[in-house]
């Protein structure tokens, strides 16, 4: 049987930053993930301020500047008669960055992979599907596997097993840990258009009106498109056809109009079912879930990953040295959760807070966001700029940001891009 120290299930955002960390701390670690690379459009792309100060820390900087990515500094919301209206201006940010990164999450990936390429304990597997989980008695001892390539079953012992597979995570079904679930009022689906210089959109913004809204992410030449619906009627819409779904988005951003026609099928369209979810407990005895294994989040404000990353900061720091000296406990891993619970919670509840008294009502009336239905929250905002620091730092930092431990911080160094 193979056998690493700690195997982490899952090659997105968490699971790759918790693997380079333990392997700079020390820590034979074995990442999984399932795909042959990781090029799979519409995942999330946004790489935050935290994020990007994390990436300083570990001597990565550099190497992210030569990644294509946009930056953004401002979230607006379209008003009647195309104003705009601020949100969030990253601008007011302490610290040396003050906007989100847009970069595509593949790139993302490819450069924590690159980096722990230069960790002689780090270890990543490609075209590996977790299909289940062994135990002895009580105990989570590892997981079986098959070779999406040639079909070669397996299995893999390990002194801890880390959920980072998402918020469908094999492994979290597995272990049937207990889980509150908030639901939802809408879901998502997501779509490209061209991109011009001229648009008055140039950081993300937002529009909702009559049953729907649309989020607007500006990616280079194109658009990143959220268009959301009532939650469930997916098919629903779908059966109205691409014609009606043009003259929605035109409806809620007439500047489309020029360009929608190359939206020519709803198969180009994908759908997001969004839920917003937490386990009550985050480990059994061997296993730990952390990011969206751990608490699926709504895709208001794109916190996900840097929730998952943060949750992986966390862990590295809590867990290398007990996983070195084979001392994890379940009191060792109960520590992570408690570690992370309180940011969690935090954005979870203003998530919940905007579904309920905003997004919950839009898409069920026929209002726009208009000079007389704006929100009296953003009223204030628009008269008072200061407090458009607020929702920057809760969407760009976050509650209790984390940072590189000192066994992973490096001085700048240069990645080989494979």
């Amino acid at each position: 049987m193979e056998r690493t120290t700690c195997l982490v299930v899952g090659g997105g955002p968490a699971g790759m930053v918790l693997g380079l960390l333990l392997a700079r701390g020390g820590v034979e670690v074995t990442v999984l993930e399932k795909h042959s690379d990781f090029l799979r459009d519409f995942r999330g792309d946004t790489v935050h301020a935290s994020t990007l100060t994390l990436l300083d820390e570990l001597g990565l900087g550099p190497a992210f500047e030569q990644v294509p990515h946009q930056l953004v500094d401002k979230i607006e919301a379209l008003l009647d008669g195309g104003r705009m209206a601020t949100v969030a201006d990253l601008g007011r940010l302490p610290g040396a960055h003050k906007h989100i990164a847009m970069v595509p999450q593949w790139d993302f990936l490819d450069l924590l992979a690159d980096a722990g390429k230069l960790e002689p304990s780090f270890h990543l597997r490609m075209n590996t599907e977790v299909t289940g989980i062994t135990r002895n008695g009580g105990r989570v001892t590892g997981v079986t596997y098959r070779d999406r390539v040639d079909g070669h079953e397996g299995e893999i012992a390990a002194d801890l097993v880390v959920a980072a597979d998402g918020r469908a995570s094999i492994l979290r079904a597995a272990v049937e840990l207990p889980v509150y679930r908030f639901g939802a009022p809408m879901d998502v689906w997501w779509f490209r258009l061209p991109r011009k210089a001229s648009d008055p959109v140039q950081g993300g913004a937002g529009r909702f009106s009559t049953g729907s809204g649309l989020v607007l992410i500006p990616r280079g030449e194109y658009f990143q498109c959220a268009f959301l619906i009532r939650k469930g009627t997916d098919r629903k819409v779908r059966a109205e056809g691409v014609e009606k779904f043009r003259d929605r988005v035109v409806t809620l951003v007439p500047w489309l109009a020029d360009r929608v026609g190359q939206l020519t099928t709803l198969d180009d369209v994908k759908l997001l079912d969004v839920k917003l979810d937490r386990l009550r407990r985050w480990h059994v005895d061997g296993l730990l879930c952390i990011g969206d294994a751990a608490h699926a989040m709504s895709p208001v404000g794109g916190v996900g990953i840097n929730l998952a990353v943060q949750d992986a900061v966390a862990a590295a720091r809590l867990l290398a040295k007990p996983l070195r000296q084979g001392t994890v406990t379940g009191a060792t891993l109960a520590k992570v959760r408690n570690r992370r619970l309180f940011p969690t919670v935090v954005i979870q509840t203003v998530q919940r807070a905007i579904h309920r008294l905003f997004l919950g009502r839009k898409l069920n009336s026929t209002e726009t966001v208009s000079s007389t239905g704006t929100p009296f929250l953003l009223k204030v905002a628009q008269r008072f700029p200061f407090l458009q620091a607020v929702p920057a730092y809760v969407i760009a930092i976050g509650p209790r940001p984390e940072h590189a431990p000192g066994f992973a911080r490096r001085a700048p160094q240069a990645i080989t891009r494979s």
